[in-house]
């Protein structure tokens, strides 16, 4: 009688099947996600820059009147001139960087001398028994490497974008037909709405807060005349999407390199006084202001999300373990069995509207 009754209220405890089997599919989910990263992670990806599409071509709408189909033009135009900038910067660069490789090595000596005595002998017995055996001409070809693969990477990226755009105007019909089922396939529009949402104001603000990052640790690597300055910039702009450590490692690499090329120690004070000031600044100030309620999200999920999606997808899956969690975090809180998850996932235990706007409503119909 008391079981059929805490059934009735839905606080019957799991039992111990149930959990079993949650945890054998979270380990095959897991699993999947690794073994099939070679496919999920250009899909991933691309999904990201669909998204970021639609944010632009949403707000040229709103600026200029134009049909969806020339703003759609336009964002995609813009996105993907920009993206090709990125990778042909990263690519060239690092081809001049494989080149020049051989002057590298011995400034590399004569700067790791410098911070050796600066540093003291303790910390110097470790510097040379770790950085000084390193092999410039392995990390050159690692990088690029890791360009040519981003490059190659990038045709499959624009190709999946193109079919998604493509689909964009019917795949929500297509949902509802599918459902078969008036109020699933209302539940499912909303969720789709919500995680459309979310990621746009999130990929929308990051990467405005990314590029200005970036603008402002460009504009001091110029004036410092540090070598391969547009790397550091593009670099710099790339890692602002990692939460907590891209910041840091985006001042740490330009601020190693000042030591290798410059013969005092200004250069480097400067890059990391400065572009670490500027870092703390918008990362803790202007970024937390411009994303307001939209990234509904704890910061322990945050560090939580950044080490499984590294461990999972690597360098990738820490680029996009926010927007991949968000992602999670939505579609829980539209499943009434998870939504306790989703809660303790939140920030402050208040889950976003799940109603659809009524533009997004307009614009589906």
């Amino acid at each position: 009688m008391l079981q059929t009754e805490l059934k009735q209220s839905g606080r019957i405890r799991p039992t111990l099947p149930a959990c079993r089997d949650v945890s054998v599919i979270a380990t095959l989910g897991v699993y999947g996600l690794y073994a099939g990263s070679g496919f999920l992670i250009p899909l991933s990806l691309a999904l990201l820059v669909y998204v970021l599409i639609i944010a632009v071509s949403d707000r040229v709408t709103n600026i200029l009147p134009l049909p969806v189909w020339a703003a759609n033009i336009i964002g995609v135009a813009v996105v993907l001139v920009g993206l090709f900038m990125v990778m042909f910067v990263l690519g060239n660069q690092a081809t001049h960087f494989a080149r020049a490789i051989g002057t590298y090595e011995t400034q590399f000596d004569n700067a790791l001398s410098r911070v050796v005595a600066l540093i003291g002998n303790d910390v110097a017995i470790f510097i040379r028994d770790n950085l000084v055996n390193i092999d410039m001409s392995l990390v050159a070809r690692s990088a690029f490497g890791g360009a040519t693969s981003f490059l190659n990477t990038f045709l499959l990226i624009s190709l999946y974008v193109a079919f998604m755009m493509a689909e964009r105007t019917i795949f929500r019909k297509k949902i509802q037909l599918a459902a078969n089922d008036q109020e699933l396939g209302r539940d499912l529009t909303s969720m789709m709405v919500a995680i459309s949402g979310s990621l746009q104001s999130y990929v929308g603000v990051k990467s405005f807060v990314s590029a200005l990052t970036a603008l402002v640790s460009y504009t001091v690597f110029r004036l410092l005349e540090l070598e391969y300055a547009e790397t550091w910039a593009v670099l710099t702009f790339a890692l602002n999407f990692i939460p907590s450590i891209g910041s840091i490692v985006a001042v740490i690499f330009p601020a190693l390199v000042s030591l290798v090329q410059f013969d005092t120690m200004t250069p480097f004070l400067v890059i990391v006084l400065f572009c670490g000031t500027i870092q703390f600044l918008i990362g803790n100030v202007l970024d937390p202001a411009l994303l307001g309620k939209s990234l509904n999200m704890s910061t322990f999920m945050v560090i939580l999300a950044l080490t499984f999606w590294s461990a999972v997808w690597g360098l990738t899956g820490a680029f996009l373990s926010v927007p991949l969690t968000v992602c999670i975090l939505i579609v829980f809180s539209h499943i009434p069995a998870l939504r306790p998850i989703a809660i303790l996932m939140s920030k402050d235990g208040e889950l976003m509207s799940t109603e659809p706007p009524k533009e997004e409503n307009r614009t589906a119909s």
